[in-house]
């Protein structure tokens, strides 16, 4: 006879580091695994104690908190490490998988190569929630953290990855995204993008299109709370930036930049002004 009833690990966890998932907004995504860890430990450290203060209440727990963000201490993470050789300490974030564009990963190399047992307790996941759920391919991805604030580091990031065959993850805030989708749209005018946003939550949505019509939907409805962008990868007929940069290099040994981008517009279909654009940058380097 099968069993129906869930499984609750009993016991203490062993000593070691349990890094350890948190619900992205959902407070009923906490995994049962993760409960136990989280009532197990004699340290949480975590990237803001009021934040997970408040979970630990929710779930009826009371540990002692260690703040742990990206400004932490080369001591503090010794007194962490030191504390998961007799006992088990829980890493966690604000919300989601630490590490995944949060702190921790300082603490958790230093911690393996001091020998302590690190023990990944999985759970929800921003990046990868969107991403099953955007209806882009979801064969190959690569996640990117989040976009850079000014625009020119945004464009040459972008650019870097133009010939990455694979769907692109982004984190990005509320504020910043429209100049995002705007760089994306000029770059890559045809390819499907997502804008995944307040997952997990009431108003949690998920919208795709090209960068230009999310553009003009979020200039129209400016969106709140965290967001995942994800861009899908580039179509067999798209010309890869390394390749645009090589044409443009020749048609300008024997031409002005308009002359040189309307060349190029005309052998790769990319549009005319943001060649212009590239080759005035490639011609003052």
């Amino acid at each position: 006879m099968t069993s129906t009833r869930p499984f609750i690990p009993a016991g203490t966890p062993l000593p070691g580091l349990y890094i350890v998932a948190t619900p992205i907004g959902n407070l009923g995504d906490i995994t049962l695994r993760a409960i136990a860890v989280l009532q197990g430990a004699t340290l949480v450290a975590c990237e803001d104690t009021r934040v997970t203060g408040k979970l630990l209440k929710h779930l009826g727990i009371k540990a002692r908190l260690q703040r742990l963000d990206d400004h932490a201490s080369p001591e503090v993470r010794a007194r962490i490490i030191d504390a998961a050789r007799q006992a088990p300490v829980a890493l966690v974030s604000d919300a989601g998988t630490p590490l995944i564009s949060d702190p921790g990963y300082r603490l958790v190399r230093e911690a393996r190569a001091a020998g302590v047992t690190v023990t990944s307790i999985p759970g929800p996941c921003a990046a990868v929630s969107a991403l099953a759920m955007a209806g882009l391919p979801s064969d190959r991805f690569l996640f990117a953290g989040f976009l850079p604030v000014k625009d020119k580091a945004r464009t040459e990031t972008l650019e870097a990855l133009a010939p990455v065959a694979a769907t692109l993850v982004f984190y990005e805030a509320a504020p910043r995204l429209e100049r995002s989708l705007r760089a994306i749209a000029e770059l890559w005018p045809t390819r499907e993008v997502a804008v995944a946003r307040e997952l997990t939550k009431l108003h949690e949505e998920c919208r795709t299109g090209t960068a230009a019509s999310l553009e003009e939907h979020y200039a129209a409805h400016p969106p709140k709370g965290e967001i995942v962008l994800l861009i899908g990868p580039p179509g067999a007929d798209e010309a890869p930036v390394q390749d645009a940069d090589a044409l443009l290099r020749e048609a300008l040994a024997e031409g002005g930049p308009g002359k040189a981008a309307g060349i190029v517009a005309k052998a790769t279909g990319i549009d005319r002004a943001k060649l212009y654009a590239r080759a005035l940058e490639l011609k003052g380097a």
